[in-house]
């Protein structure tokens, strides 16, 4: 099984990913570990900031690594904001029963009443260098892009408007 779990920033994806980790066993990918690995490493001359060309750039990377472990019987969490909205066009019926896709985002009453929380918990797993970006403005664009993005494109977004705990709790039944 392979579990992709995407969204814009800040929503709990990495935690997400760090429970299903720790309930399943699932190794898990961090897509933002191997885009610095690219970018430290001077294989892309990309930033952290090149949201949507870092998607064209690592996508056709994380795509393969998920076919390769499906067809090896492979468990694997594939955790980060770099998946295309249109992503299912690049697996066959062979590999997509295979693929459970969770995507994350919350609404703009929950970010209005949760911004302190929101950008406190922003290293709750991996340890954020510069977070002065996120603003509730940010983060508000970022989530209506992502919902609008994925819903377009025929996915279920899962809002997170309410208990935040309950709601990851939910994901991992």
């Amino acid at each position: 099984m392979i579990l992709i779990i995407t969204g814009a920033s800040h929503t709990g994806k990495t935690v997400l990913a760090q429970r299903m980790l720790e309930k399943y066993k699932y190794p898990y990918l961090s897509i933002d570990h191997l885009k610095m690995g690219l970018i430290r490493s001077g294989h892309t001359e990309l930033t952290p900031e090149d949201d949507d060309e870092l998607v064209d750039y690592l996508w056709p990377i994380v795509r393969e690594m998920i076919k390769t472990a499906i067809e090896n019987r492979q468990n694997l969490i594939v955790e980060g904001c770099y998946i295309p909205y249109d992503w299912r066009k690049d697996f066959g019926e062979e590999y997509l029963p295979e693929i459970r896709f969770i995507c994350l985002a919350m609404t703009d009453a929950y970010i209005d009443a949760h911004f302190e929380d929101i950008r406190d918990h922003g290293s709750d797993i991996e340890k954020r260098l510069d977070d002065s970006d996120c603003t509730v403005r940010w983060l508000k664009e970022g989530n209506q892009k992502a919902i609008e993005g994925f819903r377009q494109a025929g996915e279920q977004v899962i809002l997170i408007d309410g208990d935040y705990e309950e709601i990851i709790a939910k994901l991992l039944r």
